[in-house]
């Protein structure tokens, strides 16, 4: 009976380095999947794996057994701006006015559009390779806009002759801007002055 007492102890004593080495290289890969996110939006293609690693607090040998190639680490961020973005739809509706959560969203979607057109280059390759990363995601962001849409056109405080599909096909237009310095903040401006333009004529304006 004691053998056994004992033989449960040292089963709990080894188990837990190997939980805490599990708990440690969860925490590498959220804050190399964090780090990543920021470095392709503000570096774009230029941004160095090695730099992400070296940002991130790790070696890049670690980088490279969470992930082997810039594909699969894109592939991972991708997934969590996406997800990050439909999140903050939620967040900002249960926070703020419809119209404010929708005009905040959308400069949110301006930080999406630098990041994504950040991992251009291998957003392609893995859509060449049939990466089911674009299927797990497809319509998330289409959806989120249109909850946050319709709440506003029925609160009244953007016009009702515009459908979510619109605004988002203005939205992605950000996409193509030019490559200058201030494109974001271009960006933002653009933003603005589309929301403007939803508020326009809306049942809240003419009161």
């Amino acid at each position: 009976m004691r053998r056994k007492e004992m033989s449960a102890t040292q089963e709990i004593t080894q188990g837990e380095p190997a939980r805490r080495l599990r708990a440690d290289a969860s925490r590498n890969r959220e804050k190399l999947v964090e780090v990543a996110g920021i470095a392709f939006a503000e570096r774009g293609g230029n941004a160095s794996l090695e730099e992400i690693a070296r940002q991130a607090g790790v070696g890049i040998g670690t980088l490279y057994r969470h992930f082997p190639t810039r594909e699969h680490l894109v592939e991972v961020v991708y997934a969590r701006e996406v997800e990050a973005l439909c999140t903050a739809a939620d967040d900002l509706a249960q926070h703020h006015a419809p119209d404010v959560a929708l005009a905040e969203w959308m400069q949110r979607f301006v930080d999406y559009i630098a990041a994504k057109r950040g991992m251009a280059g291998s957003l392609r390759i893995l859509f060449n390779a049939k990466s089911e990363v674009f299927a797990n995601t497809a319509g998330m962001v289409a959806q989120a806009l249109r909850k946050l849409v319709d709440a506003a056109v029925a609160d009244g405080s953007i016009r009702s002759d515009i459908d979510s599909s619109d605004v988002l096909h203005a939205l992605s237009g950000i996409y193509s801007t030019p490559d200058t310095p201030d494109w974001r903040e271009q960006s933002r401006r653009l933003v603005s002055l589309l929301m403007d333009g939803l508020r326009w004529g809306s049942r809240k304006a003419r009161q």
